[in-house]
């Protein structure tokens, strides 16, 4: 059997990093304030979103917490959401999202098989996930809020990078074939 680690699990997550800062820089910054529907976050708040989600989960797991029955969850969603809503420039939010993404790629590589292991609790006080379950939606979450800012590229006219570099394999294969 091959075991997945935190090496793979922060490899996973750079990954998923790498894509959502191309698409930061894809999107210029005359269109961050860009609400694609009422009641979503703007480009620039949703990348900051993304950036600084990873702190979520530190909260929990760098602090090693076995349970999140009575943990202060509005606590901690009010300080996300003022530090979500400051004013940044392009520059500042692509610095956000390699800090931030480096930061936490870095930490999950020092994660042990047993750390992984460990159960917490959810807050309902029944449930039970592993640190690796909790820590994969880490990426879950990112790549969720990246489909979102790659459909909002399309809404402004750009074609997202992932798109292009398939469609650039696929011209070469038909290239090839010839």
């Amino acid at each position: 059997m091959t075991s997945y680690g935190a090496k793979d699990l922060a490899s996973a997550f750079r990954t998923v990093r790498k894509n959502t800062i191309q698409v930061a820089e894809d999107i210029p910054e005359a269109r961050y304030g860009f609400v694609a529907a009422p009641d979503v976050r703007t480009v620039a708040r949703m990348l900051t979103h993304v950036a600084i989600a990873t702190r979520i989960w530190e909260e929990v797991h760098k602090k090693r917490l076995t349970t999140l029955v009575g943990f202060d969850f509005f606590g901690m969603m009010d300080r996300f959401n003022a530090e979500e809503a400051k004013t940044r420039s392009k520059l500042e939010i692509l610095d956000l999202l390699r800090t931030e993404g480096e930061q936490f790629g870095a930490w999950m590589e020092t994660l042990t098989p047993e750390i992984l292991a460990e159960t917490i609790t959810e807050p309902d006080g029944k449930t039970q996930k592993t640190r690796f379950e909790r820590l994969l939606g880490v990426k879950e979450h990112e790549m969720h809020h990246r489909a979102q800012l790659m459909l909002i590229e399309r809404q402004l006219g750009i074609v997202p990078h992932l798109t292009r570099q398939f469609n650039d394999r696929v011209a070469q294969m038909r290239a090839a074939r010839v």
